[in-house]
C-alpha cells in the first residue's frame, strides 16, 4: 500500500511515486466507468482511499465524479430514460437525506457493511430473475421494445424494473449507499440491469443519474466538512485524466455487444459489494 498523503496541499507537491500513481489510475477509472463500465467506480473509490485520508478521499471522489459526469451526459444525451429518471427522484432524494443523517450518528464501518449486504441480497435477486427468465423463454422484451430507443430518451424501461416497489428500493439504497459511501454505482446497476436496457440507454440512464445525485450530494458534503478548499487543487491536476478514462470509455462501449456488457456489469458489482461487507 502507497504511503498515505498527509494533507491534501502537500499531496499535489511533493506526494511518492506510487501514490501518484494510484491517484492518477483512479482518475482514469473514473472517467471509464462514466462512458462505459459503471461498476469500476468502486475500485476507483478504494484505490484513492489507499492515498488519502478517509474524509478527504470522499470529497476529493465526489469532486471527480462530477467532472465525469460532464462528458457523459454530453456523449449520451440522446440515450437516457427521462421517465424513469424523474420516477427516481422522490426515492434518492429520501435516501440521500438518510444517508447524510446516519453520517452524524453512525460509523462509516457499520454503513458499508450495511450497504454490501444489501448489494448481495439485491445480486442474489437479480440473478434468480434472470435464471427464471431464461427458462421461461426470456418474455420480458428489452427496454428498446417498450420505448427506449437511441436518440429519443423518453421511453420507459420493461416491466421486470419498472415496479413502484422496485424503483423506491433501489432508488432509496442508491441514493443512501452514495452519500455514506460513493457506492450508489453498484445498486443502480442492478437496477438498470433488472429494467433491460440496453448498452446505450444504460449508460445515458446512469450518466444523468448520478450527475443529478451527485450535484444533490454536493450542498450537503460541503456543510458536513467532507469537501473543502484544500481539496480543489488536488482534483484540478487529476481531472485531465478523468476526461481521457472517459473519451477512451465511449468508444469502447459503442464495440461492447449486450451479451458481453450485462455480465461484465453484473462481476463489476459483485466485486464492489465483496469489499464492504469485510
Amino acid at each position: 500500500m502507497a504511503a498515505p498523503a498527509a494533507a491534501l496541499p502537500d499531496a499535489v507537491t511533493l506526494g511518492p511515486a506510487p501514490a501518484w500513481a494510484l491517484l492518477i489510475v483512479s482518475a482514469l477509472l473514473v472517467g471509464l466507468s462514466k462512458t462505459a463500465l459503471p461498476g469500476v467506480t468502486t475500485i476507483a473509490v478504494a484505490m484513492l482511499a489507499q492515498v488519502l485520508p478517509a474524509k478527504e478521499s470522499t470529497g476529493v471522489m465526489l469532486l471527480l465524479l462530477l467532472a465525469g459526469d460532464l462528458p457523459a451526459i454530453w456523449a449520451y444525451r440522446r440515450d437516457a430514460d427521462a421517465t424513469m429518471l424523474k420516477r427516481l427522484v422522490p426515492a434518492v432524494a429520501f435516501g440521500v437525506l438518510i444517508g447524510a443523517l446516519f453520517l452524524r450518528v453512525t460509523s462509516d464501518a457499520l454503513m458499508r457493511r450495511v450497504i454490501g449486504w444489501a448489494l448481495i441480497i439485491l445480486i442474489v435477486i437479480t440473478l434468480a430473475q434472470r435464471g427464471r427468465g431464461r427458462r421461461q423463454g426470456d418474455p420480458t422484451p428489452r427496454a428498446t421494445s417498450a420505448g427506449v430507443s437511441p436518440g429519443d430518451g423518453t421511453g420507459s424501461a420493461s416491466r421486470a424494473g419498472s415496479s413502484p416497489i422496485a424503483r423506491m428500493v433501489h432508488g432509496a439504497l442508491a441514493g443512501f449507499s452514495t452519500m455514506v459511501a460513493n457506492a450508489g454505482g453498484p445498486v443502480t446497476s442492478l437496477y438498470f440491469l433488472a429494467c433491460r436496457y440496453p448498452v446505450k440507454a444504460f449508460l445515458g440512464t446512469t450518466a444523468w443519474f448520478f450527475f443529478l445525485v451527485n450535484l444533490t450530494k454536493l450542498p450537503f458534503s460541503i456543510a458536513l466538512g467532507i469537501i473543502h478548499a484544500d481539496a480543489l487543487a488536488l482534483v484540478a491536476v487529476l481531472i485531465p485524466a478523468v476526461l481521457v478514462g472517459a473519451l477512451a470509455g465511449r468508444p469502447l462501449a459503442d464495440r461492447m455487444p449486450q451479451r458481453v456488457f450485462d455480465p461484465i456489469v453484473m462481476a463489476l458489482t459483485v466485486v464492489a459489494a465483496l469489499p464492504l461487507v469485510v
